[in-house]
């Protein structure tokens, strides 16, 4: 495959951003199979984004030739208190993990899975977590808490200011080149960026994936402007928010449930979950959106791209209604494969039914 061709798959949405283009090109040309990696803190159930829109990211890396580790940060989310701060539950949740990417596609045989317990009894990591640590000040690592899905001022504990070292560290101990991770994690990989040359190690190309957005009205709407940021960013999909997110195993009644209570206002196409679902995953899945509705209400309509289907909502000539019942119905679909697979693989289903059982805390 020509490079052109990889950078067409790794730039394929949902990706957003890629830091840089030129140094992604320069990467492929020299290296026919570099490492990437994402890394998540296993920490409950599985929604559409951890779940449909990262395993999307790890297919088109895998169908460019890269070699993909998919790393399960069990310490990361022991120190950042995830599940009660229960690493033996957590550790579960990475089992889970696994088998819901397994279930949407990602393919086991081509994509490593690796769990921070394995990586961290080698002393040299510990050594790569403190030259990191001395190149940080407080002030600047205060600043990337974002990535542990904190605000600057949540930091209290020491262990708060170990989780960018440790998580920059991982970059280089993993030997990866091409850092895959949402737009939330960018403050991170922009430290591994600027530092990983300064200390011996190399400046890894980082290509940041959107993050959905959650189901629920955002705190502040409209969001005011030059804040749009930071009020969507606080309103992403979040299982420790159930009602904001759909789960990889809901059911068809569960999914048309949630969506249907869905935040979808009229004519609204900036910042509306409900198209944001339809550009990310059912214009991904499918070539077009089939809605029915009745006669008086203009009649089934097709839509064959995702701008057709924005530019119809943004002229009122689509009610909320009518493209939610469509959605519900696609998202239900394109789920199936993950329900039949937790309904015939006896240890994920035994891992889905403890993980549900369990307090979720973040």
């Amino acid at each position: 495959m020509d490079v052109e061709t990889k950078i067409e798959l790794i730039s394929r949405p949902p990706t957003e951003e890629i830091l840089t283009v030129d140094s992604l090109r320069e990467l492929l040309n020299t290296e026919e199979h570099p490492v990437a990696y994402n890394g998540w803190e296993p920490s409950g159930l599985v929604h559409l984004g951890t779940g449909v829109i990262c395993a999307y990211k790890m297919k088109d890396f895998v169908e460019a030739g890269i070699r993909f580790k998919a790393y399960l940060s069990t310490w990361h989310a022991w120190l950042n208190n995830k599940l009660g701060g229960d690493l033996q539950l957590i550790r579960k949740a990475a089992g889970l993990f696994k088998h819901s990417w397994i279930a949407l596609g990602v393919p086991e045989d081509k994509v490593e899975f690796i769990y921070s317990d394995e990586l961290y009894d080698d002393l040299d990591y510990w050594a790569k977590v403190v030259r990191i640590a001395k190149n940080l000040t407080i002030a600047r690592t205060r600043r990337t808490l974002e990535i542990a899905g904190r605000k600057e001022t949540d930091a209290k504990y020491v262990s708060d200011f170990l989780y960018t070292p440790m998580q920059v560290a991982d970059i280089f101990h993993l030997e990866v080149k091409i850092c895959q991770l949402g737009m939330d994690q960018r403050k991170a990989n922009v430290v591994a960026i600027e530092l990983g040359e300064k200390l011996g190690f190399w400046k890894p190309v980082c290509v940041h994936h959107h993050l959905l957005q959650g189901l629920e009205k955002p705190a502040v709407w409209p969001p005011p402007e030059g804040k749009e940021k930071e009020v969507i960013a606080s309103a992403k999909m979040s299982k420790s928010k159930p009602e904001t997110c759909v789960f990889i195993y809901d059911s068809p009644e569960e999914i048309q449930q949630k969506i249907s209570r869905a935040f979808c206002p009229e004519k609204a196409v900036k910042f509306n979950p409900i198209l944001d679902i339809c550009k990310y995953i059912v214009f991904r899945e499918k070539a077009s959106l089939f809605i029915r509705r009745p006669a008086k209400f203009g009649g089934n309509v097709e839509f064959q791209s995702f701008e057709e289907l924005e530019a119809a909502y943004r002229r009122g000539l689509l009610h909320p209604k009518d493209l939610k019942n469509a959605v519900a119905q696609e998202l239900a679909e394109i789920l199936k494969p993950v329900r039949r697979y937790f309904e015939t693989c006896k240890e994920a289903r035994r891992l889905l039914e403890e993980l549900k059982k369990a307090r979720i805390t973040r």
